[in-house]
């Protein structure tokens, strides 16, 4: 039996989870806690860690068009027309990740008033204040002191690095 990925439909992960796990073939739908702000009100959100996919462990030549068809499956993510085998070591190394609760917790990279460095672009080299964090862990917002004060810069988060 090997690990395979599945593409859900969108949104609809955990029913096409409970649909294949009803069927008897073993599933994994890893999932991440975050904080998000919504409607200006910041949130812990549990999400999917892959939207849109999950891992199921069966023997294809039996199950394939069970899994297939299950409720809430788009597809087996394939390589051309043969479905595409994960290796046990990923699944394994996600599962080693996990809390107790099957979550895995998203730690913020950075602390507000922490003082980092900017590594790449117009402002490689200057030592600034992080701020926090914006949209999905993808950009930050760091405070330069320049002449007489301080201002806010907002960079990609992988351009910031702790000094």
């Amino acid at each position: 039996m090997n690990w395979y990925v599945v593409q859900s439909q969108p949104h609809q992960e955990a029913l096409s989870e409970t649909t294949i796990r009803r069927l008897g073939v073993e599933t994994f739908l890893p999932r991440i806690k975050q904080r998000k702000i919504i409607r200006r009100v910041a949130r812990n959100v549990v999400s999917p860690l892959f939207p849109g996919y999950l891992f199921v462990r069966t023997d294809l030549k039996r199950n394939f068009r069970a899994v297939k068809y299950a409720r809430g499956v788009r597809d087996i993510l394939s390589f051309g027309s043969i479905p595409t085998i994960v290796d046990d070591s990923i699944i394994e190394s996600i599962k080693s990740r996990l809390k107790e609760d099957g979550i895995i917790s998203e730690s913020p990279a950075f602390k507000p008033g922490q003082a980092v460095r900017i590594q790449g672009g117009a402002f490689q080299g200057i030592e600034a204040v992080f701020e926090c964090e914006m949209s999905d862990r993808q950009r930050a917002m760091v405070l330069l002191q320049v002449l007489s004060g301080q201002a806010r810069l907002v960079v990609d988060l992988a351009l910031v690095v702790n000094l």
